[in-house]
């Protein structure tokens, strides 16, 4: 069956597809018609009127120490390794200060599993962060890391969630789904949690009422069907608690990881900037409940960041101030605000500054 014939996406653009014609978009569909129809998606929740949104933020890892040992992973290490940090709150309070005076609003706080930092460092940094910085939101703490914290603990995730939200904690960011499909966990990340620990995490924080975006980092050992259950269970979660704000994917970065090497070892080829994009499309048709799909150009660069908004994306993400996770797997895209703005705009729609919650700041009208 090819799905993709002019009939076919109108009749099927009014009703939810399934995994199997999911799969039949990945094998069989033509990329530019993909990218029609995803737009057409895409228009239902976001007009061509709308401006293209981004968010001016910065993203402090505020260690480096972690006991997962994901093998995609090239920026943390082992406690106990010379290279391990801790960043003092002088360091976290002094990016913090220059995020503000660039307009920024959004502080995205991510890190490892470090067994030294139990709820309390959560506290105390989230409270001194919201009486230093009243302005901006903390969107921080992967699942993973919220799992970490009840552990090291020894506290239950409601009472986690709640504590941390009291502290100050504004949302969390979708980190750490890669693929949530447990076969691929168990290769890539054996001792990071399963699919089903991550989808608690996020229901639990849900029901708190503390908004989460979700992700999928793709391209690696996964195969396809294990791409459209990763975006099944995400879409039935969403029907579930309406609690995800935005869905981003990626490609793995294979530079300076352990599973990148064993790519190179073996010359396994890794996804390409034209199935990151079938992938945004489809993902943009299949999660019909969501409504903001960032492009991702921090992995893509900003050229193909322009192209994702022709494949279903309604946003450009952050300005990222500060990346250190995707660097150090040996990408780097950088783009100031001006640069995102113009980039957008090239495109031939307006620019906007929104917040977290994807409220709209500030329009950049094209002159």
């Amino acid at each position: 069956m090819h799905l993709l014939t002019k009939p076919n996406i109108d009749k099927l653009s009014n009703k939810r597809i399934s995994k199997e014609e999911a799969l039949d978009l990945y094998k069989n569909a033509d990329l530019i018609e993909l990218g029609q129809w995803a737009n057409e998606v895409r228009r239902k929740h976001h007009p061509d009127s709308e401006p293209v949104t981004f968010i001016i933020d910065r993203n402090i890892n505020y260690t480096n120490s972690c006991t997962a040992a994901c093998r995609f992973c090239a920026f943390a290490y082992w406690p106990g390794d010379k290279r391990t940090y801790v960043n003092s709150y002088e360091t976290i309070q002094e990016k913090t200060k220059e995020l503000v005076e660039l307009g920024g609003t959004q502080l995205l706080l991510q890190g490892g599993h470090n067994p030294d930092l139990k709820i309390e460092y959560y506290e105390d940094l989230f409270t001194r962060l919201r009486k230093d910085f009243p302005t901006v939101l903390l969107h921080a703490l992967s699942p993973s890391e919220v799992d970490h914290i009840c552990n090291v603990s020894n506290l239950d995730t409601k009472t986690v969630l709640e504590r941390l939200k009291t502290a100050g904690l504004n949302s969390i960011p979708g980190g750490g789904a890669e693929i949530l499909v447990d076969r691929v966990r168990n290769e890539i990340s054996p001792l990071k949690i399963k699919s089903d620990r991550w989808l608690g995490v996020m229901e639990e924080a849900h029901k708190l009422g503390l908004k989460t975006t979700a992700t999928m980092m793709f391209g690696h050992v996964e195969t396809l069907e294990e791409r459209i259950e990763h975006m099944d269970r995400i879409r039935e979660l969403q029907d579930k608690t309406n609690g995800f704000t935005a869905f981003i994917s990626w490609t793995f970065q294979r530079d300076n990881s352990p599973l990148g090497k064993e790519f190179d070892e073996k010359d396994i080829k890794s996804s390409d900037s034209l199935e990151y994009l079938k992938t945004l499309a489809i993902s943009r048709i299949y999660l019909d409940n969501v409504e903001n799909f960032q492009s991702s150009w921090v992995t893509q660069g900003i050229k193909i960041g322009q192209l994702a908004l022709a494949f279903g994306a309604n946003d450009m993400g952050g300005t990222m101030l500060e990346e250190n996770v995707v660097s150090a797997a040996g990408t780097l895209h950088c783009a100031t605000i001006d640069e995102i703005v113009h980039s957008i705009q090239e495109t031939g729609k307006n620019a906007a500054q929104r917040d977290t919650a994807y409220n709209v700041i500030k329009v950049f009208s094209r002159k």
